[in-house]
Order: structure tokens, then sequence, then C-alpha cells
């Protein structure tokens, strides 16, 4: 007659299972929950801090090979649940009910694709399993409508806006509010009290990630937010080129003054691949990206390729991670999500869920 199988020895193989981003063993990051014994049926929850097809399946296969050592284990019974962890903001600012992680995407300055970056960033979260939520906070030039594809007004209930739903993303823009193409002439203090309410005053549910889609440069749409609500971290949005570099060395010096911690850089229009000689063109330079990140000691989260489909999928209200999944862009757009993802894990961690342990 076999020995039975206690719960120490499942812990104790299971600790040979290392989750390939944070470089910890699954038990020691405290993932693995409930185990329970019958005879020769090892079952427990898997519960992942950050989203990912491919995480999942080989964490999930490892950790079924680690059981099946076992003397005795005939068979794992192993539920996967995805929970990321709550970030915990920089100072005193009033949390929003049920919402995990802000994280601010900027640039600079215009014109490098930020909220095609954005948008593409959030569908992708979405897409991987997280709940996911996109403020588009850029007042002048709210495009974030158009690249989701829906134009349709909130509706109100109550004191609360529903925001707009595509893609499994919630989302909500002044776009949605001022129609047509009527300019907003806005100062200040009424550009604190809007992003006061899209941040307040709409009903954004559970979500592990807000995406703020930020307006160019360093003005009072960066300061009010930064103001309002602990902001975990922000996403710098760069091209290649020396011209937008200089401006995201000024956006990032601006989060460190309000206390936002940078989290890694998106080099956007990173190359172009020739469809006929299918050869690739730095048409922006190359470089930059890693250059800047290694100055500041912060993650090149990923490389986003020049394309037409990027382009269209835009235009069209289809972003290119929706309608061409399967494409290189889609997979670069996912990997700088993933990217991402791991690195607010990461940040939360450290800060709160699992403070003894050195992630570096």
């Amino acid at each position: 007659m076999s020995e039975k199988i206690t719960e120490q020895q499942v812990l104790d193989v299971l600790r040979s299972v290392k989750e390939p981003d944070l470089h910890k063993d699954i038990v020691a990051l405290n993932f693995v929950k409930d185990v329970r014994i019958c005879g020769g049926i090892i079952g427990f929850r898997l519960v992942l801090a950050t989203p990912g097809q491919a995480r999942k399946e080989q964490l999930e296969e490892a950790a079924r090979k680690a059981i099946l050592t076992l003397p005795g284990a005939e068979r794992a019974e192993i539920k996967v649940e995805l929970e990321v962890p709550k970030g915990r903001g920089v100072g005193d600012r009033e949390a929003i009910p049920g919402v995990k992680n802000i994280i601010a995407v900027s640039s600079g300055k215009g014109g490098v694709g930020k909220s095609t970056v954005a948008v593409n960033m959030a569908v992708a979260l979405a897409a991987l399993g997280a709940k996911v939520g996109l403020l588009d906070t850029d007042i002048y030039g709210p495009n974030v409508p158009i690249m989701m594809g829906s134009i349709e007004e909130p509706k109100v209930r109550g004191n609360k806006i529903s925001p707009r739903e595509a893609y499994n993303v919630r989302f909500m823009s002044v776009g949605l509010l001022n129609r047509g193409d009527q300019a907003v002439i806005w100062r200040g203090p009424m550009l604190h009290r809007l992003i006061e309410q899209f941040l307040r005053d709409v009903e954004w549910g559970e979500l592990d990630y807000l995406l703020v889609d930020m307006p160019p440069g360093t003005g009072d749409v960066q300061l009010s937010l930064a103001q309002l609500v602990p902001v975990n971290g922000a996403v710098l949005v760069t091209t290649p080129q020396e011209v937008a570099l200089a401006d995201v060395r000024k956006a990032h010096n601006m989060f460190q003054q309000v206390g936002v911690p940078v989290i890694g850089i998106v080099e956007n229009m990173s190359y172009f691949v020739c469809s006929n000689c299918s050869e690739r063109h730095e048409i922006f330079g190359s470089g930059g990206g890693e250059e800047l990140a290694a100055k500041f000691e912060i993650k090149l989260l990923g490389q986003i390729p020049l394309s037409v489909g990027i382009r269209e999928g835009g235009d069209l209200g289809v972003p290119v991670v929706a309608g061409a999944p399967d494409s290189a862009q889609a997979q670069a757009f996912r990997q700088t999500a993933e990217a991402l993802a791991t690195q607010m894990s990461i940040l939360a961690m450290k800060a709160t869920r699992l403070p003894i342990l050195n992630f570096d």
C-alpha cells in the first residue's frame, strides 16, 4: 500500500515551476491555492497575476508534469484563474472604486501614434483575459471613439455615465459628447473638472487596468490626473527619431516630479517591412527607444512596426489586434501589452503582496 500524498509534498514539487517573467516559483509567488488530494488525484487552483495565453498554458503544463512526478499521483486537476494584483499609487489620492491599476499612456509630442498604441494595448489586454478600461483625455484631439468604431453618445443612469464598450474594452472620451467638428476651447479649470468627472462619474465597474490616453505634452491634463487619482504607472510612447526622443525626456521628468513611476517605453513606427522585397527599413532611425530606456533604467516594452494595416484599422474602427490578430503588427502589440502587464504585476507585488521578494 502506497503512502498517502501530503499537501506539503505537492507544494514541494510545485516549487520547481518558475514563472518565466517574475523569475520566482509559483509557490513562493502564492499562485497555488486550495490544494486538495483524493487518493492519486491532486487538484488545486493556479491563480496567475499576469494575463497571457502562452503563459497560462506553459505554467499549467509545467505544474501538471511536476505533480505527476510524485509517487502515487495519477492525475492533476488544475483550474487556472487570473487575479491581477492591485497596485499602490503614490500619495493619498482617492482611488476609483473597482479599478486596480491606472496607467497613463503619454508622449512628449503629438504625431507619434500614442492613441493608436493605447487603443491596441487595451484591446490586446482584454483579449488576454484582463478587464480593461480606456479613458481618452486628449480633449483637443479625441480620436479613440473613431479607432474603437463606436461614436454613439453614452447613456446616463442616475448620476453615473455608462461607458461605451467595444472589443471587451470599456471606454470614455469627450469625442462621444462633443460630436462633429466643433472645437473644444477650454481653460485649465474646466479641463480639471472634466477629467474629474470622467474618473469619478463614469461607471467603470471592476477593472484590472484603466489605460488613460493622455494629450501630447506636459500640461494641465497630466497634472490633473496625477492630482486626482493614484496613478500606478506611466508608459511613454516615442518614435526612434531624436525630435520625438527629446520631448519624451521632458515627459519622463514631468512624471518624476509628480511622483508617478514610469513603467517603460514603447517605440512606435520602429521599422517598416517592404511588402515587395521583405526588407526591413528603419525610416525614422533606430535605437532611440533602447537608448532612452537604458538612460532612465526602465524597460523597452515593445517596438511597433510602421504599417498600412495599423493605420487602416484605426480609420475603420477595427484595431489591428482585433482585425488582423495573426499579423506581425498584432503580435507586436500583444507582446508589448504582456510586457506592460508583467511590469505592473512586479510593481504591485513589490509594494503590497510580496514585499520580501526581489524581482530584479
